[in-house]
């Protein structure tokens, strides 16, 4: 049997029909970088005839236009419908609905509150009213006037100590309110959603139980690659643990299902960028370049400045990524040549802003767009009969039965490589809920050998980094991703795996080593500056000094520069670079050494620049 499916304006079924309810559960999971692929299978029994088949409690963001059918045996499907059903809403959880609960009694006691604190003021305005004693023309007396400031002052102190321990637990209520409100929020998005049903209107030439497949694509799910990355010393691989973060909140839980993550993205146009021609004339100017932060950090809120809990900001054009937290905060490191973030969430539009700046707070509107419907009507008996339809038709596909398009152990997974993509199947099942909560998944751990160098460039930083550099690593079918970073069993901070980039050595930053100093200064006896004819020279000396505390052989690049005259006017004499090999074409100086335990190293590097003395020039 061979399914046909099309996309045509075919009518919604015949209510004469008989209706046959379907209930099924998701078996099979393809989890995009956005988005999902959700396959079910179900055996039905089909009486002879023909019947619709009625998938009921579906995701409300099926894409109709990727809706799929297989179906074995005789029985044809003959019409494909999505819709969706605005009378059963999607199944709250039972943790979700104990929230909600709670936040009704919490508004209903600040409610209360309310009102005694509006009936207390109304006290507290009558005894100021009345204040006086006796009227104008009549005598108060000493008695009555104590009388009357006692009891003025042990009322008016009364209804101010109530005054305030109700305002007090006004604060209280509402900060719990507030509280249960966020909460909410990470399980499920602000707004009620329909469930999404998919109508199958088939013909079964005999009576009988068929197996069928339903598969379909879902959008507000995804998922973005992270690392841990260790090292115990300079002498041993480096283990790297590639990691799958999973959310979605489709509204239907994934319970014990296969599942894969995909380095595709449906979402992205697959046509190839194209050059265009750059013409050359006077008054043109060449593109301009914009400095971008290496990260950027922020809070994502909605309309009414309530923070967005569990909000995607992803990188565009990349796969990295994170998740913003209760408070509806971000920080997220930018790659190079990285220009834009995208700021998604559930039920509100989704936002491209450029990052010019190091603080991005986003506020996202909510959407108001209706989920459309779309008809899809498939035709299927036998391989002969499908094939009858000739010509190129938009939208056609045609599928066979069985044709599918410290650190913690990861699960067992096996990795296949596609032409364009990399799957990574899990093959222990996996649950991920529809709570918009991160689920993290370690997918391998790689021991990698690496060679370590130190570098240091200590006249923009004296500290020395520690590099590890990976050959092979194209095997890895590693992503762009951000990670931990582990040296000596510490932590040390987070680093960017970027492998858009690398050559045939991927260099992985470990961040500083405190046990390697480095130092340089100015040596002042060669400082000086002197005139030699028509000639003004300037010299300058600086020393270097780098001492390894560490109980093992360390291997080091240190880096330093001469400056490069771009006239002939002004010469530039290099005296001294104790050994170090010098670039004239940028004048950067390099020092490729290594160092024994305990041992200490001294580099000097000494010019002297000569240009006219009636001229005037800046010299470091």
């Amino acid at each position: 049997m061979i399914l046909f499916a099309i996309l045509t304006l075919s009518p919604v079924f015949s209510q004469e029909i008989p209706e046959i309810t379907v209930t099924s559960k998701v078996d099979e999971v393809t989890v995009f970088l956005k988005g999902a692929q959700i396959a079910r299978k179900k055996s039905v029994e089909v009486p002879q005839g023909k019947h619709v088949l009625k998938f009921m409690n579906l995701s409300p963001f099926i894409d109709a236009k990727s809706i799929q059918v297989k179906a074995d045996g005789q029985i044809t499907v003959l019409a494909v419908n999505h819709q969706q059903n605005f009378l059963d809403k999607s199944e709250k959880s039972e943790e979700l609905r104990s929230l909600e609960d709670q936040l009704n009694a919490v508004t209903d006691q600040i409610t209360e509150e309310s009102t005694r604190l509006s009936i207390l003021q109304e006290e507290l305005d009558f005894l100021r009213e009345n204040r006086d004693i006796g009227g104008k023309s009549d005598q108060v007396n000493i008695t009555n006037l104590q009388q009357a400031s006692d009891f003025y002052g042990e009322k008016l102190t009364s209804l101010k100590m109530k005054e305030i321990e109700v305002n007090s637990t006004i604060r209280e209520l509402n900060r719990k309110r507030n509280d249960l409100q966020n909460q909410i929020n990470a399980l499920s998005g602000k707004r009620e959603f329909p469930t999404g049903e998919i109508l199958v209107k088939v013909d079964a030439g005999q009576r009988g139980t068929y197996p069928l497949e339903l598969s379909y694509m879902v959008a507000n799910a995804g998922w973005y690659p992270s690392y841990d990355i260790r090292a115990k010393n300079i002498s041993e691989p480096v283990q790297l643990v590639y990691k799958a973060n999973v959310k979605q909140d489709t509204k239907v839980d994934w319970a014990n299902v296969s599942i894969r993550f995909s380095s595709a993205d449906p979402n992205v146009s697959g046509i190839a960028p194209e050059l265009k021609t750059y013409y050359l004339n006077y008054n043109t100017a060449p593109p301009t370049y914009g400095l971008i932060p290496n990260s950027v950090r922020g809070r994502v809120m909605d309309q009414n400045g309530d923070p967005l809990p569990g909000a995607n900001v992803t990188v565009e054009g990349s796969t990295v990524g994170t998740v913003t937290d209760l408070e509806g905060n971000y920080s997220l490191t930018i790659p190079n040549n990285a220009g834009q973030i995208m700021v998604s969430y559930i039920g509100y539009v989704t936002q491209t802003l450029p990052v010019n700046s190091e603080v991005i707070n986003v506020t996202l509107p909510e959407d108001q767009t209706a989920l459309q419907e779309v008809v899809v009507t498939g035709y299927a008996r036998d391989a002969p009969s499908a094939m009858k339809l000739s010509g190129a038709v938009s939208g056609v596909e045609i599928a066979r039965p069985g044709a599918r398009g410290g650190t913690s152990q990861p699960v067992p997974s096996a990795q296949k490589q596609n032409q364009t993509t990399v799957d990574f199947e899990i093959h222990t099942p996996y649950t991920v809920k529809s709570d918009n909560r991160n689920y993290t998944v370690d997918v391998e751990v790689y021991d990698l050998p690496a060679i370590y160098q130190y570098y240091s460039v200590p006249k923009i930083d004296r500290d020395a980094f520690l590099i590890a550099g990976i050959v092979d690593w194209e095997k890895y079918n590693l992503l762009e991703g951000e990670a931990n970073v582990f040296f000596e069993d510490t932590y040390v901070g987070k680093s960017l795996l970027d492998v858009r980039y690398a050559s045939d050595t991927l260099e992985i930053s470990l961040g500083r080593d405190k046990q390697i100093s480095v130092e340089r200064q100015k040596i002042k006896d060669f400082t000086t500056r002197q005139f030699i004819g028509n000639k003004k020279e300037e010299n300058r000396a600086w020393k270097t000094t780098v001492r390894n505390n560490k109980n093992q052989e360390i291997h080091m690049i240190l880096l330093d520069q001469v400056p490069v005259s771009t006239l002939e006017e002004i010469e530039v004499d290099v005296q001294n670079t104790s050994g170090a090999k010098q670039d004239p074409e940028t004048g950067e100086i390099k020092w490729d050494f290594r160092l024994k335990p305990g041992e200490t190293g001294e580099f000097e590097l000494k010019y002297a620049v000569k240009y006219p003395k009636n001229r005037t020039l800046i010299v470091e």
